[in-house]
């Protein structure tokens, strides 16, 4: 069973959670850039978080059903319908042989995911499904391509997802840099109201703000090292970047700070124009947010529920207006 692709958005990859180990020889992690999508999905269909899915930037495209298969629809909202009737958001639902699932642009936010039952049988490379166009490993999915599903998958089922696709506060780590920061740059970076830039793409997220920029003590002397997604490096003139899933492994660019990985979803989902802040964390408070995350997830089960709800399972059914107005039997 697969979707076949009749049209399809630019930058629309396969992704999973990413290939982890090879930092060290030149590859970063990749994987979606709302890793929390993936969770969604995976409930919404009865499978593992590990499966790949379609992740679809700012656009969508069409897609044929080639046998009985279930899908779910999670990440930035987006317009979608099938064979012309629309169908929820962050929600799972059943396609027939023939039946054609059409994703228009997004809504909030910048990245839609489409899953599969069983999830996306692609080919794995180095232990992941992951494109990554910056390493060349994958490719963009293009119009006559086939997304195979590996199982059948359940339907019928909806969530309310976590609200992360407006900008928002982003909880930051101190990072290597962060001391060759004065005091006043440092309190003026926390007060800051930045809007996200044009310059985005899943290496790196711009962001602009008014007034001077934000420059480090002999950042011109800073040797490259490691880096990785959440970091937040500050260009030559003075405009933070945070980094996301395919940026590179080293840099000499001053980091400012690193946004805790449970807020990476908020800042790639953020749109453009979209406001963002930031505050600074303690480790110890950020290991604990980190755990609160983890646990979140792990009741992430809790906020699913039928498409359409049973009456019988409605203990205040009376309570809901059923009829509004007046109506006619004869008309």
């Amino acid at each position: 069973m697969s979707l076949i692709v009749h049209r399809i958005g630019p930058a629309c990859t396969i992704q999973d959670q990413g290939r982890a180990g090879y930092l060290d020889q030149g590859l970063s992690r990749s994987g979606a850039a709302d890793v929390l999508a993936l969770h969604e999905g995976a409930l919404l269909l009865g499978q593992s978080p590990t499966c790949a899915a379609l992740e679809m930037a700012g656009k969508g495209g069409e897609f044929e059903a080639t046998a009985p298969i279930a899908i779910a629809l999670t990440g930035a909202p987006m317009q979608a319908s099938i064979d012309g009737s629309p169908v929820i958001w962050n929600a799972s639902h059943q396609m027939a042989p023939g039946q054609r699932l059409t994703i228009g642009s997004v809504l909030q936010g910048n990245y839609g995911y489409l899953h599969l039952g069983g999830g996306i049988d692609s080919e794995v490379i180095l232990g992941s499904r992951s494109a990554h166009l910056t390493a060349r490993i994958g490719r963009a999915i293009q119009a006559g391509d086939h997304l195979p599903a590996t199982g059948a998958g359940r339907s019928g089922l909806k969530l309310s997802p976590d609200e992360r696709f407006a900008g928002g506060v982003l909880r930051v780590v101190a990072s290597f840099q962060t001391a060759l920061f004065d005091d006043d740059t440092l309190r003026r970076f926390t007060r800051t109201e930045f809007r996200r830039g044009v310059r985005t793409n899943r290496m790196g997220m711009q962001l602009n703000s008014d007034g001077e920029g934000f420059a480090a003590k002999g950042q011109l002397n800073i040797l490259s090292e490691v880096i990785t997604p959440g970091d937040i490096q500050m260009t030559g003139a003075g405009d933070p970047l945070i980094l996301l899933p395919e940026c590179q492994t080293t840099g000499g660019y001053p980091r400012i700070a690193t946004v805790l990985p449970c807020d990476l979803p908020r800042a790639a989902q953020t749109p453009a124009g979209g406001h963002i802040r930031f505050k600074f964390v303690s480790l110890e408070q950020a290991c604990a947010l980190q755990s609160a995350h983890d646990a979140d997830l792990a009741r992430l089960p809790s906020r699913v529920e039928p498409l359409v709800r049973d009456p019988h399972d409605i203990p205040d059914l009376l309570s809901y207006q059923l009829i509004s107005g007046m109506i006619s039997a004869t008309e």
